[in-house]
This record gives structure tokens, C-alpha cells and sequence, in this order.
């Protein structure tokens, strides 16, 4: 069995918490608050990561002084086999964890799916893709709340914007960031032909108002417009729906999914915030692939994963290879496996 300190740096980490206890204590911390509270919750965070490595380096211990005194067929051995196999269970547990060591991955996720080209076929598309997600969601405990929606023009969707909160929700979610490719016999098709749709999933991390993302209003222009999309008379009749435009980045987003034209305007402010936290990170990862050498792949580029319904069943994921032929509790919200592949082989590429 690997020791804990052979897959985690603990004393590393236990450097960061003085650093970030020292200024815990600076007397002009809170002069700030919103920073000081990012400072105690970073701060609360990684301490609680370090009291679970080192209770485990504490009960590796125990286990192994309990080996060097008991012989075979003692009384003890079952005692020990349990300990064993309750500490193998614990270090995968907290392995799998280490996939969560990036910047904002404990952080709420705005996930957002858009209909690629090919009409009512990927609209239809990007709603089961929607409803898989909400349904993924649902599974974990985690709350899902719809801030926008374009219905098709015939059916589906055009592009959904969806807040998910839990713990870690960015850190699962990032695994889906991609193109999702369908196969299957069109049931808008007279001819029940096979067609190939596309939609692409974009995850970022919500925003901490004024943290990570300061936005002025000078920053910004505000339109209002009445809603398009179903609601009611209220919502047609009243400029409820909210256009926000980022004017140094040139970044547009809107909301009209609320009957309240101030729900609707926050919903759009957490969206923006997350779409330039987003670019900021983007620039980040792009600059350090660039110092390592490693090429940084398009927005667009080649689909992540393949959902097959005709001739066969089978959803594939293709950076990982992990697949199943269950298509039908994948797209009812099974994601673990894939996330999971996704996490270990993205802590391996960290590792190399």
C-alpha cells in the first residue's frame, strides 16, 4: 500500500496554511472583506485536506506497528485485514480527491450547452443534453437551477445556461467541457434516416462578486426587451428580458427565463461574471501550455465524446477511452464513470 505522503504533499500544503494563517492575522485584512473571506475559506479548506492526510498517516502507522506483531493465525488477523481494507478504501477515496487541486474546482458551476449547425436535429439534441445534465445533478444532490433557455425553432432547445451548486460542482463538471456528438435514426425524418448532431458544453466556475471579477457600471450597458420565448402574457407584454454588454471585452449575455426584469438582470451579471472569470483562466492555461510546450486545443475542435444510438448502443468517451453500451442511464444522468476516467487520466497527465 502507497504511504500518503508518496501521492500527496502534506508538508507542502502545511507550508501554504502558515502562509495563509499569517495573513489571517495582518490587522488590515478585513479592510477588505470580501478578500479577507476568500483568505478564511481557502484557509479552512486546505486544512481540513491536511487533518485528513495526516489522520491517515496516523492510522497507516498503527496498522503497520499491529503487523510487525501479529503472527499467522492470530486472533488479530482478521482485526487487521479489516483495518487494511478499511485504510485501501480511505487512500483511494482521498487519491481521487487530488483530482480537485485546481484553483476553482470547489467552487458552484455555470454550465452552458449550445446547438451546433444541423437545425432541429442538434436542437433536440442540446435539450437531452440539458435534461441528462439537470438529471446528473438531481443524482448527486446538487441544485440545478435553469437562468436561460432558447427554445428551437420546432423543438428542443437552441442554447441553455444552467447555475449547478454543490461541493466540487466545477471540478465534476469540467470533465463534460466539449463537443458531444449523437448518432441515431431521426424521429423528425420521415425516412427515419441516421444523422450525426453536434452541441457543445461549455463549464465554467461561478464568480465571487468582487473577488474574483469586479465589474463597474460604467463597465457595462444594460438593454432591455420584451421576452420571445413561452411565459405567459406578463412576460410578452413587459421588458422583463435583459441584455447585458461587457464593453472593454465586447462580451454579450442575456436573460429572459424570470418574470422579474431584476431577476433576470442578476442572473445575466452571474453569467457574465463567469464567462470573464472564465477567459481569465482560459489565458492562464494557455500561457502554461505554452511554457510547457503542449498545444491547447479549440473551443470547437474535435468532439469529446460519442453518443451512439444506430447501429449500436454505446456512449465513448474519447480522451479517456472509458465507454459503456447503457446509453439509456447515461443519458438519464449515470456520468460518474466517465468523470471519474476523466479525473484519474487528467491526475496522471499532471503527474508526467
Amino acid at each position: 500500500m502507497p504511504t500518503p505522503w508518496s501521492i500527496f504533499d502534506i508538508a507542502g500544503k502545511e507550508k501554504e496554511i502558515v502562509k495563509l494563517e499569517e495573513q489571517s492575522v495582518r490587522p488590515d485584512l478585513w479592510q477588505d472583506q470580501f478578500q479577507a473571506q476568500d483568505v478564511m475559506r481557502r484557509l479552512a479548506e486546505k486544512s481540513r485536506t491536511v487533518q485528513q492526510w495526516r489522520g491517515l498517516e496516523k492510522k497507516l502507522v498503527e496498522v503497520a506497528e499491529l503487523v510487525a506483531i501479529t503472527e499467522e493465525g492470530d486472533s488479530l488477523q482478521q482485526e487487521l485485514e479489516k483495518e487494511v481494507r478499511d485504510l485501501a478504501s480511505r487512500l483511494d477515496e482521498l487519491e481521487s480527491a487530488l483530482a480537485f487541486s485546481g484553483e476553482y474546482d470547489e467552487r458552484d458551476a455555470i454550465l452552458a450547452i449550445h446547438a451546433g449547425a444541423g437545425g432541429t436535429e442538434s436542437q433536440d439534441w442540446a435539450e437531452m443534453l440539458m435534461r441528462m445534465y439537470l438529471r446528473w445533478a438531481e443524482r448527486r444532490g446538487f441544485e440545478a437551477e435553469v437562468l436561460d433557455t432558447s427554445p428551437g425553432d420546432e423543438a428542443g432547445i437552441k442554447s441553455t445556461v444552467i447555475s449547478v451548486s454543490g461541493d466540487h460542482a466545477f471540478g465534476y463538471l469540467k470533465s463534460e467541457h466539449g463537443v458531444h456528438r449523437l448518432v441515431r435514426l431521426s424521429p423528425f425524418d420521415s425516412d427515419h434516416a441516421r444523422h450525426t448532431s453536434f452541441a457543445l458544453v461549455e463549464v465554467m466556475p461561478q464568480a465571487e462578486e468582487n473577488i474574483d471579477i469586479k465589474i463597474s457600471p460604467e463597465d457595462i450597458r444594460v438593454d432591455t426587451f420584451r421576452s420571445s420565448g413561452p411565459g405567459g402574457q406578463h412576460m410578452q407584454k413587459t421588458s422583463s428580458a435583459v441584455r447585458i454588454t461587457h464593453l472593454s471585452s465586447g462580451l454579450v449575455v442575456s436573460c429572459q427565463s424570470e418574470r422579474s426584469q431584476h431577476m433576470n438582470k442578476d442572473f445575466a451579471m452571474k453569467i457574465l461574471r463567469a464567462r470573464l472569470l472564465e477567459r481569465e483562466r482560459e489565458k492562464r492555461e494557455q500561457e502554461r501550455a505554452r511554457l510547457k510546450g503542449k498545444r491547447v486545443e479549440a473551443g470547437w475542435g474535435n468532439q469529446i465524446r460519442s453518443y451512439v444510438l444506430h447501429p449500436y448502443r454505446m456512449v465513448k468517451d474519447h480522451r479517456t477511452g472509458y465507454e459503456t453500451g447503457n446509453t439509456e442511464a447515461v443519458l438519464d444522468g449515470e456520468l460518474d464513470g466517465f468523470i471519474d476516467a476523466y479525473l484519474r487520466a487528467m491526475m496522471g497527465k499532471d503527474n508526467d
